[in-house]
């Protein structure tokens, strides 16, 4: 593990931003992220709220990997992403979807708590719909489903062909079962959670239970742990966001731009999910695809969405204890 800057140095430029989302999303109204600034350019700290220091100390890492060392050297100039479809009506899709400008390819949220596998194939339709034949169609359940479940949900949605499934079920054993379950129906099975939330992220590939993995900076570590994941599983890979601000999504271009093979367009378009952001002119695809940059925010930028007082509070004490754990000050240190 590389030394560590000086948490001081981490703090002196910390600014805590709540970004507001057009559609509630993952349960969340608002998005909240430390972005600062290292000697490499600004990164991001964004765990999700109801993770643990552990957990949350591991994107950590990567935000300070991000803003203190070099990325890789690219192999392509242009990522092509993909569009993000929250579980919304099937009336909504049509506007969601006009926040994606180009894009080919949408990712589709089912099994949302609340609602049932009529609404998921309403609103899977609804996008088959709005893109045509042409259009490629991926869903993602984040482990929502039982195998049984999952086995319903694919037969039900198949018919909109399918481009795969993200983690239809939670744990690896379901994932590898329903693969066998489905295996007839070509459509492959990408995991995400089994990857980014795992202690070992290279099981579901060593067990069979996935087709491609589906692969995120933050949770990961960084960019440099997420390139030697993939490495190791020899799989398939696509890049995705966890709902970062334009600072964020750009250590996700940059790993993506680092891969050596990318066949799938990648979930970094998320920027056009929120109505406000850390830059003036935000992340957000152009004809489907993004240009490999990074974000620089201004001061004024940054003004426009700050956090309110308590939530900077909570956000910088956050980021402490995070830090604390990969010193080894405190329980749960990362090596």
């Amino acid at each position: 593990m590389s030394p560590l800057p000086p948490l001081v140095d981490v703090l002196a430029t910390a600014r805590v931003v709540a970004l507001p989302l057009a559609t509630r999303f993952r349960g969340i109204q608002t998005r909240e992220a430390v972005v600062f600034e290292g000697p490499e350019g600004w990164t991001e700290f964004s765990p999700f709220v109801e993770y643990g220091d552990a957990e949350a100390a591991t994107w950590l890492a990567a935000a300070l990997d991000f803003g203190w060392h070099p990325t890789p050297p690219p192999v392509r100039g242009h990522v092509a992403v993909n569009a993000t479809v929250p579980a919304v009506t099937a009336a909504e899709v049509d506007g969601v979807l006009a926040r994606f400008d180009g894009c080919r390819t949408a990712k589709v949220k089912v099994a949302e708590a609340g609602q049932t596998l009529a609404d998921d194939v309403a609103r899977v339709r609804a996008v088959r719909s709005v893109m045509g034949p042409e259009g490629r169609i991926r869903v993602d359940a984040n482990g929502g489903w039982n195998v049984d479940e999952a086995e319903r949900a694919v037969h039900a949605l198949a018919e909109f062909d399918l481009e795969y499934v993200e983690q239809p079920c939670a744990e690896v054993e379901e994932l590898a079962q329903l693969r066998e379950r489905i295996e007839y129906l070509d459509i492959p099975i990408a995991a995400d959670e089994s990857v980014r939330k795992a202690t070992d992220p290279l099981r579901v590939a060593r067990a069979g239970a996935a087709d491609l993995l589906v692969i995120k900076a933050q949770p990961l570590g960084g960019i440099r742990a997420a390139l030697a994941i993939v490495a190791e599983a020899g799989l398939p890979a696509v890049v995705s966001s966890a709902l970062d601000t334009s600072v964020g999504l750009s250590m996700g271009l940059a790993l993506a731009a680092a891969l050596p093979d990318l066949e799938y367009d990648c979930g970094l378009g998320t920027a056009s999910l929120f109505t406000a952001d850390v830059v003036a002119h935000p992340l957000r695809a152009q004809d489907g695809s993004l240009a490999l940059t990074r974000i620089s925010p201004t001061t004024a930028s940054l003004d426009r969405v700050e956090a309110p007082a308590e939530r900077c509070d909570w956000w910088l004490e956050r980021l402490t204890r995070c830090y604390a754990v990969l010193s080894g000050t405190a329980p749960g240190v990362l090596r």
